[in-house]
């Protein structure tokens, strides 16, 4: 039922001026990622193979093993011969992409892996149509002449070709099916507040700052910050984190997440472009879109091996005409040259893995914006971490509670919680969020910026003056000097520590100390670690003074420690750390921007500025700093899965070329492999890549 007792409109309200189409808009963001060649390759597949079929069943089944035709025997050879061209015919025809793209490529000087494929399935098919043509002339040809027909060949190249296709496009596909799912997690409709009714209306027409009603079990359509009610909201779409996270007023919840109890109000902040989904899917489609530097490595030694191929095709061909065999089994061994060094595992090799690797990224919170930066997050060697914010949580909290002799915490606290509750300073709320809560009263209530506060209580017909603040102010305010330096040297170890100690007081007399500092996050201390673990030198840059960041270093365990560094001095500080290795920087504040655009990575905390994520080039949805780590070992998993695509896709080559060349003939006795073979061996290398970069999906953090 309504809170507010309105009836709820049960269909979307019509409102003049529709904004931006807030699905449309998250919609046309993902179709970078839309696998639309899977279903067409698969297509493709389906009718090269049912006809592919066909065609063995007459050059195998019927002239090798006399399968029975019935009545199309009466042909004769050349009429089943016929038959058996206008099969491969349609095949080669349904897969005439290998040679638009190849002849393309041969045509403007730069051959591809396509070129490979085309020159092998087109010279098989061009050799076997010349002796068709020379059965039905010169009938001497005869039987002997299939012996020189390779239709079959020519049809199986590129059917099984297609198949390591669909196998690349496959693995594509599979890395991004889940953020596109992300995209059904936005409701059509969602229920607002307007005009103290609530409505139901389209999502499309939610407005910034309007108040959206989330009950349990429904899908939250926007990006806002909850101003009423607690709920177990599930970010696994977002965030990859497998439980619930409870939520209440003030915490901030994305569009695409689920409200699985509870009921909140939210107050929307971002909608359309703006929201976190739709900045996931644009990142990731951007960073699909470009390449890693190996990547144009592996492209580069491509263009060099085609060409290089084709030379040694033609020599292989040249060698056995003037060894003496005939053309047939010359061409016969130049084809399968051709066929089996088609560097498609060279080409899906960086690829595919970047994908996968892209894909398991988001699933954990972990947005690469480029394929570039995955290469560079996996040989990061130093890792600077600014302090606030990153390593720290930002804000201050109460860390140590001292009473002086003769008072007990509950009376300091009490004293503390009324004083501070009426102040806005950063450092009062800490107090005042520790202190619990008091129905003390208090009067003529006065705030000294920079120093402290002060007040006064009844105590049954006195007045009596209560003082917080630094020890300065409550000199000034009459308090025991002497007294106060005894304190101080009692409680010393707080400024070494990097706290800040505010005194309290209450008729002239000190009541104790509360320590405040910037409160290092739950996960530094373990990132850090592992970090450390990882072989990995770890630096905090900071602009506190050199104490109180040697105490959060000792705290955390970081290698190195630069205080008292000014923004605009943070850049030059990551200049210098990467004349020592390749380096990464994590911050979350505008000041971060230049040091996170300088360095060789950027890692941007998620719930940071949108200037620092917009610098950087590897954004942490968490806010976790446990997740560097993560993106470190994802970047080393990744970089090692290309290596490992790259040796066995150059070995792959190096072990078959001789095989195919007929190199081992003499020597074992007969050892080569036929054109058919040959492409079946090609596409199980380009599978073995496949399956190999998908295994990045089973790594563990």
């Amino acid at each position: 039922m309504p809170v507010t007792g309105q009836p709820v409109t049960r269909a979307p309200v019509p409102v003049a001026n529709k904004p931006e189409n807030y699905r449309e808009k998250i919609i046309n963001r993902s179709k970078a990622l839309e696998d639309t060649e899977t279903p067409k390759l698969r297509r493709r597949l389906v009718k090269s193979v049912g006809l592919l079929l066909v065609l063995m069943y007459f050059s195998m089944g019927y002239f090798m093993w006399d399968w029975p035709i019935g009545s199309l025997e009466k042909l004769g050879t050349d009429g089943i011969v016929l038959i058996q061209m206008i099969l491969a015919t349609v095949i080669l025809y349904i897969n005439r992409a290998f040679f638009v793209n190849g002849f393309k490529g041969a045509l403007r000087l730069s051959p591809n892996m396509d070129t490979l494929v085309a020159m092998g399935a087109g010279v098989s098919y061009l050799w076997s149509v010349w002796h068709l043509y020379l059965m039905f002339t010169n009938k001497a040809e005869g039987p002997q002449g299939i012996q020189n027909i390779y239709f079959e060949s020519a049809a199986m190249i590129v059917t099984l070709i297609t198949v390591g296709k669909m196998l690349e496009a496959f693995s594509k596909g599979k890395t991004t099916n889940a953020l596109k799912e992300l995209i059904d997690l936005v409701p059509e409709t969602a229920t607002v507040e307007r005009d103290d009714e609530e409505l139901i209306v389209g999502t499309d027409y939610i407005r910034p700052g309007e108040v959206v009603i989330i009950k349990p079990g429904e899908k939250i359509p926007v990006d806002g910050e909850i101003i009423e009610g607690h709920a177990a909201v599930d970010e696994a779409a977002l965030t990859g984190e497998s439980l619930p996270v409870d939520k209440g007023v003030g915490d901030s919840v994305s569009a695409a997440t689920i409200n699985k109890s509870g009921y909140i109000r939210i107050k929307t902040k971002s909608i359309g472009e703006d929201t976190m989904l739709a900045k996931i899917i644009d990142l990731v489609s951007d960073a699909a879109a470009t390449k890693a530097p190996i990547s144009r490595t592996a492209d580069k030694i491509a263009g060099i091996f085609v060409p290089v191929v084709i030379g040694i095709a033609i020599l292989v061909f040249a060698i056995w005409m003037i060894s003496g065999q005939d053309a047939s089994y010359a061409l016969t061994r130049a084809i399968a040259v051709l066929v089996i060094s088609c560097p498609c595992a060279l080409g899906l090799a960086t690829p595919v893995a970047i994908m996968v690797s892209t894909g398991v990224g988001a699933r954990n919170g972990i947005l690469f914006k480029t394929a570039a930066s995955i290469e560079e997050t996996g040989r990061v060697e130093i890792v600077a971490l600014d302090k606030t914010g990153t390593i720290t949580g930002g804000e201050p909290a109460v860390t140590d509670v001292y009473t002086c002799r003769g008072v007990s915490k509950d009376e300091l606290l009490i004293i503390a919680a009324a004083l501070e509750a009426r102040s806005d300073h950063p450092i009062a709320k800490a107090v005042s969020s520790y202190c619990r809560n008091t129905t003390l009263r208090i009067a003529d209530f006065k705030e000294v910026a920079g120093n402290g506060v002060k007040a006064f209580i009844t105590e049954g017909s006195t007045a009596v003056k209560i003082i917080g603040g630094n020890a300065a102010f409550l000199i000034k305010n009459e308090i025991d000097k002497t007294e106060l330096e005894r304190i101080q040297k009692e409680t010393e170890e707080f400024s070494y520590a990097g706290k800040t100690s505010v005194f309290f007081a209450k008729g002239g007399q000190l009541l104790g100390v509360i320590a405040v500092a910037d409160s290092i996050r739950p996960d530094s201390r373990a990132a850090i670690s592992e970090l450390k673990a990882m072989g990995i030198h770890t630096v905090m840059l900071t602009g506190d003074k050199q104490s109180t960041a040697e105490a959060i270093a000792s705290e955390t365990g970081v290698d190195e420690v630069i205080a008292e560094v000014m923004p605009d001095e943070k850049e030059e500080v990551i200049r210098g750390l990467m004349e020592n290795g390749k380096t990464a920087m994590v911050g979350d504040g505008i000041n971060d921007a230049p040091a996170l655009t300088r360095a060789d990575v950027g890692i941007a905390i998620g719930a940071g500025t949108d200037v620092a994520v917009e610098s950087a080039d590897v954004v942490l949805v968490n806010s976790n700093i446990t997740d560097v780590v993560k993106a470190i070992k994802l970047g080393r998993k990744t970089l090692k899965n290309i290596y490992e695509n790259l040796f066995w896709a150059f070995f792959y080559n190096i072990l078959l070329i001789p095989l195919a060349a007929g190199a081992f003939t003499s020597l074992f006795g007969g050892w080569n492999i036929s054109p058919m073979w040959a492409a079946g061996a090609m596409s199980i290398s380009s599978f073995c890549v496949c399956m190999n970069a998908l295994r990045i999906n089973l790594i563990k953090f």
